[in-house]
């Protein structure tokens, strides 16, 4: 069974504590009330995107960011 998605804001935040406050994953997944291993699946997602770097761009809306995160067949 597929595990469902989290919100557009939880993954940005996800992004911002990693990037922008440099936090371990250990702590995100405290901060956000996630597991360890679902911090590590959204910031390999992250890492892997092609054309995407933090800060992200303004332009970005949220349906982008979840196409580049999630592409078909994935």
């Amino acid at each position: 069974m597929a595990k469902a998605r989290l919100s557009m804001r939880k993954i940005k935040e996800v992004l911002r504590l990693k990037y922008d406050c440099a936090v371990s994953g250990h702590r995100i997944a405290h901060s956000c009330k996630i597991s360890r291993s679902t911090v590590a699946d959204y910031l390999e997602r992250f890492e892997k995107a092609a054309g995407l770097s933090w800060p992200l761009p303004e332009a970005l809306s949220d349906e982008e960011l979840d196409k580049k995160l999630f592409p078909p067949g994935t």
